[in-house]
């Protein structure tokens, strides 16, 4: 069965999206960021793993537009 480049894109992804939802501390990203911008735990932990889920959330729905439209 034999996929177009449009739907290995649009799976590509949805992987991605779904890998990079819900970061915590464990994350090198969050460490990184919180010691760069200089604030506590706390507070990157509620911007990180926000902004992460958001990118997250972002890559999978423009992965199923990409896919209904491929």
């Amino acid at each position: 069965m034999a996929t177009s480049m449009l739907n290995r894109a649009a799976m590509c992804l949805a992987i991605c999206g779904g890998a990079t939802a819900l970061s915590d501390v464990n994350d090198a990203g969050f460490w990184l960021v919180g010691s760069f911008l200089e604030i506590d735990e706390k507070t990157t932990l509620k911007s990180w793993t926000i902004m992460e889920t958001l990118i997250g959330v972002t890559a999978l729905i423009v992965s199923l537009i990409i896919s209904l439209f491929a």
